[in-house]
């Protein structure tokens, strides 16, 4: 069975930006139910379904497979619950790891969130001068989520 380990993590400033380079991402969500999400998610001319179980702690079962680019297209404008999620997408590496940065645009303007996947629960990394809070355990972050309760919708 295939697991994904996150830690997720406000950002605290622009700081991260020197040099990177980002992905654009849409992705929408066929089922959306507390045991299992069924995404579809398109970047550049890639297309995948993931199968994600419940969140556990950090971890969660977690299954990807690659879909034609059309039919990802196609579940994006006709099954997936809107709005879709839009999303560029940084890699930055950092003191031996790489962190998934993540700056929202449409619905969940203005949110940005770094992630970091680990091999275990309890493996220390380094972290980034630009790291903020630690969101891991509230779920109004998860991309799941922001479909349903978007960001430009929470009370500031």
């Amino acid at each position: 069975m295939g697991a994904e380990i996150e830690r997720k993590f406000l950002v605290r400033d622009d700081s991260w930006k020197a040099g990177a380079e980002g992905k654009a991402f849409r992705q929408g969500y066929i089922c959306n139910k507390p045991e299992a999400s069924v995404r579809v998610r398109i970047s550049g001319r890639k297309a995948f379904l993931t199968i994600k179980g419940e969140t556990r702690g950090m971890r969660r079962a977690e299954f990807e497979y690659p879909v034609p680019l059309e039919d990802a297209a196609e579940l994006l404008d006709t099954l997936c619950e809107k709005p879709i999620i839009e999303k560029t997408r940084y890699l930055i590496p950092h003191e031996g790891g790489t962190w998934e940065l993540d700056v929202f645009h449409g619905e969940n303007d203005g949110l940005v969130v770094a992630e970091i996947e680990l091999p275990s629960e309890d493996a220390q990394f380094s972290r980034p001068a630009w790291l903020g809070e630690e969101v891991t355990s509230d779920a109004r972050y998860y991309n799941v989520n922001l479909v349903s309760n978007p960001y430009s919708k929470w009370k500031k």
